[in-house]
């Protein structure tokens, strides 16, 4: 986490949001953390002061998708590993600010077995990707700022509708939905409503899609309607 102090909160510590996240590591700058400069409690994550009023901070956690029961972080589905962040779903993946005000760019890398989860998906354009011995990874930059309630994450083996959007200043946009196995057929009407959704946002408000890709995912296990992640 890039970390900027507010000139206007004298507080000294920085707290930070978690639940059900076994604390491997913690550092700053590059730089391992005593235990003795930090404490961990249930939910909450607090570094002690004094700290530098710009500094980087890194944590290693470990999850357990397989046993998360509440549709709630990164949960597993019989397909693969989904998430769902709204409304405080952000702070079962890692450590965070979580609360709607705090607005960050995000990046993401996900690494997997490449059979069993060929769909490796997250916010806003895929940078880079690769693959090697039975795995594979991609890394995704959203370059807008957004609250922790909007990422998002899938790794997994799902059918996808692949097709494209041309936006009024000529830029073409990949579009896609995934869904189910065995769903595919019930995508073509998904995909015509996207594109008449782009077109009027277009021509009613003159705002084009921001983003290279622009991606619905489809499952039977999720706890809510829809959610609007970013992309």
């Amino acid at each position: 986490l890039a970390c900027r102090r507010n000139p206007a909160n004298p507080q000294p510590d920085l707290v930070l949001d978690g639940e059900e996240l076994t604390l491997l590591e913690v550092g700053a700058d590059g730089t391992a953390m005593a235990p003795s400069r930090y404490t961990v409690g249930d939910e909450i994550l607090t570094v002690h002061g004094p700290l530098p009023d710009v500094f980087t901070l890194e944590t290693l956690v470990r999850v357990d998708p397989d046993h998360n029961t509440q549709l709630s972080g990164l949960y597993r589905s019989k397909d693969g590993y989904f998430t769902q962040c709204e409304a405080q779903g952000f702070r079962r993946i890692t450590f965070y600010p979580d609360r709607p005000d705090v607005m960050a760019r995000f990046s993401c890398t996900i690494e997997a077995d490449r059979e069993r989860f060929p769909q490796l998906l997250s916010n806003g354009n895929l940078v880079v990707q690769g693959s090697g011995e039975g795995r594979h990874w991609a890394h995704w930059e959203d370059p807008f700022a957004k609250p922790a309630y909007l990422f998002a994450l899938v790794a997994a083996k799902l059918d996808v509708l692949e097709d494209s959007f041309t936006t009024a200043s000529g830029r073409k946009v990949r579009l896609a939905v995934y869904v189910e196995p065995g769903k595919l057929d019930q995508c073509d009407h998904a995909m015509a409503a996207l594109k008449k959704s782009m077109k009027w946002d277009e021509e009613r408000f003159g705002l084009e899609m921001d983003l290279d890709h622009y991606m619905i995912v489809a499952v039977g296990d999720f706890n809510m309607g829809a959610m609007e992640n970013k992309g």
